[in-house]
């Protein structure tokens, strides 16, 4: 697998690229983490609900116990003690479910914040990445082939600009089937460039 280009500027932009877009990524990433704290921060009034809930309730279970245990009285006195405790209870639930609420906003908000961007940037950068990684190995694995450079050349003269074919040759065509090597040799170069792939001395 060929992740880089053989020729050294090309290659050079490739490395400041993938630093670039992994540098990017990374900052998108703490700026998602970031808004969700941020966000996520705000269920503290839930967990000063839940809190106040809990402790009112505990309060107000206790208060009854011990007036429920007086002779003839407990029992009417200690009544609205537990509706006061059920209202604790009802109290520290809604703190519970503030503190819900707000992190799946907190996460929602995080992940949608870094997701868009990263996946922008994966599109612009990793598929062109993935396509030269594979056309790179292609064009390796041709050239390891007896006729590679011929066939190379063949790929040349179909598809590289008119003024790089007739520099290398202003008959490349005919040069190609007459089968000069040098010729076949110049064309097959200009393809494996654009692949970045340096074609070995001979």
């Amino acid at each position: 697998m060929k992740l880089y280009s053989d020729f050294s500027g090309r290659r050079t932009r490739q490395i400041v690229g993938d630093l670039l877009a992994l540098g990017a990524i990374a900052l998108w990433v703490w700026f998602g983490v970031t808004v969700f704290q941020l966000v996520n921060a705000l269920s503290r009034f839930g967990v000063q609900m839940e809190e106040a809930g809990s402790g009112f309730q505990d309060t107000m279970d206790e208060l009854g116990e011990t007036l429920g245990g007086i002779p003839l009285i407990g029992g009417g006195i200690r009544a609205p003690f537990d509706g006061a405790s059920q209202a604790g209870g009802a109290l520290e639930a809604a703190g519970q479910s503030q503190q819900e609420t707000v992190y799946q906003l907190a996460l929602g908000l995080g992940i949608g914040v870094a997701v868009l961007p990263i996946l922008m940037i994966l599109v612009v950068w990793l598929v062109p990445r993935i396509r030269f990684v594979r056309r790179a190995g292609r064009a390796t694995a041709v050239v390891a082939h007896e006729a590679g450079l011929d066939l190379l050349a063949l790929r040349a003269l179909a598809t590289q600009k008119l003024p790089a074919i007739t520099a290398v040759s202003p008959d490349a065509l005919g040069a190609w089937r007459r089968g000069d090597e040098l010729v076949v040799r110049q064309l097959a170069e200009l393809e494996l460039r654009d692949a970045g792939v340096r074609l070995s001395p001979r």
